[in-house]
């Protein structure tokens, strides 16, 4: 019953930039984006998301939710929310992107991929440079709502499309790669269906 649900993989980014290098990148994992779901801030609820989830051609489907800076919680998190409790999808994992954005608690990520595709054991500011806390806090839009709720990996990543040129389209969003390639073998390797080691082995 499981591995019947759809796999969604969530980003907390809205924006044309992050919509197109999502695209691209879903394109060279084998994965589905709801692109309708773009926008500042997210123009669809969840429910309606899901709905488009399901009708996806196949998955894992790539989802972004973006409050666009709105105090509280915003159209973003309130269909972030709805996505994590409907249970007709199956969240594999949350891209959390770090922003300049003001007056926000955070997240604690469980790792990041930094502005070259490593993975680290800290978080990332928004141009994918590794953090030196050691709390592992994501500060972003959109992020906050994460807090509260229960989802099975949680990965920080600078400005999706941007960090100064290194993740940019033109260069085939190398960086967004490698954070939905490896949320989508972590889940691969917790369902077992890998014959492969957990990449996990390769933080920094």
């Amino acid at each position: 019953m499981e591995q019947q649900r759809p796999r969604v993989i969530l980003v907390t980014d809205g924006d044309i930039i992050a919509r197109t290098a999502l695209e691209i990148a879903a394109s060279l994992v084998h994965a589905r984006v709801i692109s309708r779901s773009a926008g500042n801030p997210t123009p669809l609820a969840g429910a309606t998301i899901a709905d488009l989830v399901l009708h996806a051609a196949h998955d894992p489907v790539i989802v972004m939710l973006d409050d666009n800076g709105t105090w509280g919680q915003g159209p973003g998190e309130q269909a972030l929310r709805s996505l994590v409790q409907d249970r007709r999808i199956r969240i594999i994992g949350v891209l959390a992107v770090a922003s300049n954005t003001r007056y926000v608690r955070g997240v604690k990520v469980d790792f990041s991929i930094d502005r070259r595709g490593r993975i680290v054991d800290a978080a990332v500011n928004k141009y994918g440079f590794r953090l030196r806390s050691k709390r592992k806090f994501i500060f972003g839009d959109t992020v906050d709502i994460l807090r509260r709720l229960r989802v099975p990996c949680l990965i920080g990543i600078g400005d999706i499309g941007k960090m100064k040129g290194l993740d940019d389209r033109h260069r085939g969003c190398p960086v967004t790669v490698s954070a939905l390639r490896l949320l989508i073998e972590l889940d691969e390797f917790s369902m077992g269906d890998s014959r492969n080691a957990s990449p996990l082995l390769l933080v920094q």
